[in-house]
C-alpha cells in the first residue's frame, strides 16, 4: 500500500475536520484537484471555511467513501467564494 494511502478505519479516528491536504489522498485525488472541485462547487464532500483555511468535514468524507455517493454540494457552493481567496 502506498505511504499516502489511508484506510477507512484510520479516517474514522481523524478529528471532526481535516485539511484539504489530508482529505485529498483519501479520495484518491491531489490537493490541487480537491481545491478546484471545492472552488467550482463540485466537491463530493462538505467543507467549512474557517479563518483563512478550508476544512473537510470528516463524517462527510467517511459517508462518501462508504457509499460512493457525494454529499450535497449546496453547502460546498456557499464556500466556493471563500476558497478562491485562499
Amino acid at each position: 500500500m502506498p505511504a499516502n494511502t489511508v484506510t477507512l478505519e484510520e479516517i474514522r479516528t481523524w478529528p471532526a475536520t481535516v485539511s484539504v491536504s489530508t482529505a485529498a489522498p483519501a479520495l484518491g485525488i491531489s490537493r490541487s484537484t480537491l481545491y478546484e472541485l471545492i472552488r467550482t462547487g463540485l466537491a463530493p464532500v462538505k467543507v467549512l471555511p474557517l479563518g483563512g483555511t478550508t476544512r473537510v468535514v470528516t463524517n462527510s468524507l467517511i459517508r462518501v467513501l462508504e457509499t460512493g455517493d457525494p454529499e450535497a454540494t449546496q453547502a460546498v457552493g456557499v464556500v466556493a467564494g471563500a476558497v478562491a481567496s485562499v
